[in-house]
């Protein structure tokens, strides 16, 4: 079954000027991992330091990997210098 992963990210606004090409270096990464099946990201109309990254897993385990990978010295990125709190990731599955 596949999941959908929300992580809702807060940007320093001292950040957003190099936000794009970090967020697009981590995502190319988070793109490339088995069972990755799309990512999006999204920005609040009303709130440019709010952003939204939405990614479809083939798996909870598939997420799974990839979360354990990131938490790795290999997986490591460069967003959480962006950030002004940590993210919050929500994960979703289908209903029935």
């Amino acid at each position: 079954m596949s999941i959908t992963s929300l992580l809702d990210l807060r940007l320093k606004p001292e950040a957003l000027a190099d936000a794009p090409a970090i967020i697009t270096e981590t995502l190319a990464a988070t793109r490339e991992f088995a069972g990755c099946l799309e990512v999006q990201v999204m920005r609040d109309t009303a709130d440019e330091t709010h952003v939204l990254v939405l990614e479809r897993w083939e798996s909870l385990a598939a997420d799974d990997a990839y979360r354990a990978w990131r938490a790795t010295p290999e997986g490591a990125s460069r967003l959480g210098e962006l950030l002004s709190a940590p993210p919050t990731l929500t994960r979703f599955a289908p209903d029935a």
